[in-house]
C-alpha cells in the first residue's frame, strides 16, 4: 500500500515486508528502482517538478529516517516504520548471502567500495560480490560504468552517490547495469567500511541521529537547515490548510 505525502507515493511497509517485495522483483529479472527518501529529498521536491517525477516513477519508495515517519503520521497516512538505506543494504545483503544473489558495490571514494565489500563478505559468509567501483566518474563515463556492472552479472546493485545524484543516476542507468534491483544508500559504504561512524543504538532510539551527525560533521548546518523548512511544508500543509485559523 502506497500513501501519499506532499505529492510522492510513499510505500507503507516495514522492513521485512521491503525486503520480500524487492526478493520479488530480483525474481522477475527485470530492471526495478528503490528510493529510500528523507525530509531533505522531499523538500525539495516541492519546488523541484524532476525530483517529484523522479520518486514516483521508483517501484518502491521507503520512509528513510523518523523525520518522514512524523510527517506521514501528521498527514494521516501512517507508515509501520523507517527503512533506511544502510538497515535496508544490511538486511538485503543477509537475504542475498541466502539466496545466492550477486551483489554489486557503486559509489563513495575511491577504495571505500572495496573495503565495504570485504566487510561485509567477512560478515555474511557466503555472500557473492558481483563487484565494486568508486562514485568518482564523469558524465562521460558513465556508459563505460554501466557496462562494467553488467559485465559482472548483478542481481542486486547498490548505488552510493548521495541523494538525488544517486536517484536520477539509477533512473537513467538501471537498464544498462542489467541489474534487477537498484537500490540508492548514500553513505552507507563509508559507515560498513569504518570511515564513519553511526550513532549509538541510544540516540537512535531517542530519534536524535540527526545531532549525532551534525555534532560529528559541523560542515552539515547548511543542510540540516531543510530539516524545520520541512517540517514547517508538513503543518502547513496537513494542519493549517486543513484547519484555518478562525476570522
Amino acid at each position: 500500500m502506497k500513501v501519499n505525502l506532499l505529492g510522492i507515493k510513499i510505500d507503507a511497509i516495514n522492513m521485512e515486508e521491503t525486503v520480500n517485495q524487492i526478493a520479488s522483483y530480483i525474481r522477475t529479472g527485470r530492471p526495478h528502482r528503490v528510493t529510500t527518501i528523507n525530509p531533505e529529498f522531499l523538500y525539495r521536491a516541492q519546488f523541484n517538478t524532476e525530483l517529484r517525477e523522479l520518486a514516483n516513477r521508483a517501484d518502491l519508495v521507503t520512509p528513510d529516517g523518523v523525520g518522514v515517519v512524523w510527517a506521514c503520521r501528521l498527514a494521516g497516512n501512517p507508515v509501520p516504520e523507517r527503512v533506511t538505506g544502510i538497515d535496508l543494504m544490511l538486511a538485503l545483503v543477509e537475504r542475498a548471502a541466502s539466496e545466492g544473489w550477486r551483489v554489486f558495490l557503486l559509489g563513495a571514494a575511491p577504495g571505500v567500495a572495496s573495503e565495504a565489500a570485504t566487510r561485509l563478505s567477512l560478515q555474511y559468509p557466503g555472500l557473492q560480490i558481483a563487484g565494486t567501483h568508486h562514485g568518482f566518474f564523469s558524465n562521460d563515463e558513465e556508459a563505460e560504468v554501466s557496462r562494467l556492472v553488467r559485465e559482472s552479472r548483478p542481481d542486486l546493485l547498490f548505488v552510493a552517490l548521495g541523494a538525488p545524484k544517486q536517484e536520477l543516476w539509477i533512473d537513467r542507468s538501471i537498464a544498462q547495469t542489467g541489474a534487477a534491483v537498484a537500490v540508492g544508500v548514500g553513505g552507507s559504504f563509508d559507515v560498513v567500511a569504518g570511515r564513519a561512524q553511526r550513532a549509538p543504538g541510544w540516540v537512535c532510539r531517542l530519534q536524535l541521529e540527526w545531532l549525532y551527525r551534525l555534532l560529528k560533521e559541523p560542515a552539515r548546518w547548511r543542510r540540516q537547515l531543510v530539516l524545520p523548512l520541512f517540517a514547517w511544508q508538513v503543518v502547513r500543509e496537513y494542519k493549517i490548510k486543513k484547519f484555518p485559523p478562525e476570522t
